[in-house]
Parts: structure tokens; sequence; C-alpha cells
């Protein structure tokens, strides 16, 4: 599960090298290792490094420590943190682990350091007041903590305090603050492993989107491709409230899908004319590296809106060169190509919900942000 976007931050979506790609390691390792080289000079007063952890599918990476120390009854650990080849804001950053001995029966704790979010909101898989840090990295640091007091013959009752150097000002370019996540990132992570380009987080990040939504019981929700299609629904439903506005990008499926299992009544989905003809054709991830316009398509919605329309303008949409000259042309000839689309792409966003109790309507933004047709 995520909170931070991109594959673990990154709002934008960058382009895939043309090479083998290079995996990194979640927040989440990260962490784990830091918390376990901490915890064993509190015990041993000797830091290893490079530290190594056994992560949840059995793989076992060491980690180089960046800094170590004490500081009274207390030790501390970082670990750079390296992404990968993924897109993320997140790479490079200093993951850091402070731990202490609590008192007895006090059980594993864990705190939010700096540059750590804090959970406000309903809805996600912690409850309000509790670090931003996931269950998975949490059941990973438990077990080292577990087994390296086991090893010391000392009750596991350790305080935890994960923070990220600069970690507040990362989060300024993630989505943390619209979930309720206040004062830094999350620390994430299910397997331990950044795939590059999974783009798993951000579709976590939309679920975990609904999810607040629907415990704040909202009736309505948005996912816009963008900033200009999500400003352009705010002037549309200007009371809206922030939790309401999904960050969908260019991930229309993974939006649908979880509503499909945990529908909100209402749904918009806004975006720009040449991303939701996409969706009208059926495609579900709307990135130009993943799908294209279909020239053909738009032909044949313009022949079904106008079944008079000419053989000159079939020729010209089949050879534009972009959505919006084939959106240009068809207008010429007073064909609304984006009103079609708009219906297309809301028939489309149908079929996915299979049923749901989702009320959809799709709204289509020009480049200056201008809503130029609406469905539902």
């Amino acid at each position: 599960m995520g909170f931070n976007l991109g594959s673990e931050g990154n709002r934008k979506r960058a382009e895939q090298p043309d090479r083998p790609l290079r995996r990194g390691w979640t927040t989440g390792a990260c962490a784990t290792a830091a918390t376990k080289a901490a915890l064993t000079a509190l015990l041993t007063g000797v830091f290893p490094d490079p530290v190594e952890i056994t992560l949840p599918k059995g793989e076992r990476p060491s980690f180089a420590l960046n800094r170590q120390g004490f500081a009274g009854h207390e030790a501390f650990a970082t670990i750079i943190k390296d992404a990968g080849d993924d897109p993320d804001v997140t790479h490079l950053a200093e993951i850091v682990a402070t731990v202490r001995l609590g008192a007895p029966g006090s059980g594993i704790m864990f705190k939010a350091g700096p540059g750590v979010g804090t959970v406000t909101l309903e809805g996600l898989p912690l409850p309000p007041g509790e670090p931003a840090i996931n269950p998975v990295p949490r059941r990973l640091m438990s077990e080292v903590v577990t087994a390296l007091c086991a090893e010391a013959g000392r009750p596991a009752d350790v305080e935890i305090t994960i923070g990220v150097t600069n970690g507040e000002a990362l989060a300024r370019h993630t989505w943390n603050a619209r979930l309720g996540i206040l004062g830094g990132l999350s620390i994430l992570g299910t397997t331990g492993i950044v795939h590059p380009f999974s783009c798993s987080a951000w579709i976590h990040s939309i679920h975990r989107g609904v999810d607040v939504a629907r415990a704040a019981g909202l009736g309505h929700v948005v996912g816009a491709t963008g900033s200009a299609s999500e400003d352009a629904v705010r002037v549309l439903y200007p009371n809206l409230p922030e939790i309401a506005y999904l960050d969908m990008g260019d991930f229309a499926g993974g939006l649908l899908k979880y509503l499909r299992a945990h529908p909100v009544p209402r749904l918009t989905i806004a975006g720009g004319f040449a991303k939701l003809t996409k969706l009208a054709q059926g495609s579900m991830d709307l990135h130009s590296g993943r799908s294209q316009v279909d020239f053909a398509f738009l032909d044949a919605l313009a022949l079904h809106l106008q079944p008079k329309r000419s053989s000159a303008l079939g020729a010209a949409i089949l050879s534009a060169n972009t959505a919006k000259a084939a959106l240009e042309l068809a207008a010429r000839e007073g064909i609304d190509l984006a009103a079609g689309v708009a219906i297309e792409a809301q028939r489309a966003a149908a079929d996915v919900l299979r049923g749901a109790a989702v009320a959809v309507d799709v709204v289509v933004v020009d480049r200056g942000g201008a809503v130029i047709a609406r469905a539902g």
C-alpha cells in the first residue's frame, strides 16, 4: 500500500529509458535495515555495516550505512535510499532510524521522526494519530526487533522512531496532504523492492484516496488526468472538499476497477480530449507510451455523429497528426467530436464498473482549461 506517488513519490511521469532497468528498494526496506543496525548497536555496542535484512519474498539485500551513532540511551543509523531506475521523489533520500529500549511491558512502539507524516483522516490502513509507517514495514521492523531481543535474552520492548531527512519538503511533491497525511512522507513497501515504472504506489495512492473519501461519507469523487482538468471541475463543483479529488493521472483503470469493488455514488472523470479519446476507445492506461489515439476510431465517431460528413473530412482525420487537429477538422463541418468522445468515454467507464453503484459523468477540457464537452 502506498501514500506517496510515482513509484514512491514523484508526481511527474518520466519516460522509461531504452535499456535494462535497475530495481531499487522501498523506504520500508531501508527503514528496516536502519532499525536493525541501530538496535544491534544498542544491544552490542557495534553497528553492522553493511546490514542485511530478509524481505517478505525471501530476498536478503544488504545496505550500507550512511551515518550512525549513539545519543544518550539511543542509537541511530541512516541509509540512503536507492530507488534504482524508478522516477521516485525519495531516490537518494536519507532514511533515519532511532531506537531506544522501552519500559518493561511496553512492547514495540513506532513514532514519526522529522520528515515522516502523521495520519489525520479515517480510511487509511492506519488510524488517525499514527505515524505514516505502513503495515508491512511495521511488520518487518517488528520481526527484526523480536529476533534481536530474543538473541539478547530480553523482551522486545523497543521504541522505534523513523524519519526522513528533508522529508517534509519532499512530501510537497506528493498527494500526502490531500490524503490527510501531514508533516512528511510515508514509509512504504509491500515487497521491499521498487520495480521501475511499475507505478504500483501511484495506483495504491488512488485506492487510498477512495478509501478516505468513503470513510468521510462522500457521495461524489473526481478522477482527473491532470491539473488543468482538475481545476475545471473545481469550478463546476465548488463545494466538493479537497479529499474528493483523486490524482488519477493516466490510471483510469486503476480507479475504475477499485470503485467497482468499493463504490462511491458518483464519479466525475475529467481530462483532455486526447486522453479521454483513449478512454473512449477502451484503453485504461492513458499514458502516451502505452496507448495511442486511434484516428480510425475518431473517423468512425465523426461518421456516427454526422452520417453525411464529407469523404474529405474522413481522409483528413485519418491523416491527422494529433487528436486536437482531428477535433478542429470535425468542427469545421459542424461535428462536435468532443461531445461524442465524452459519451463514449462514459460508456467505456461504465463497462469497467460492471453495474457497480457508481454514476459516471465525463468532462472534456481543452488545453486552456475550458470545458468543451460533458456527458452524464
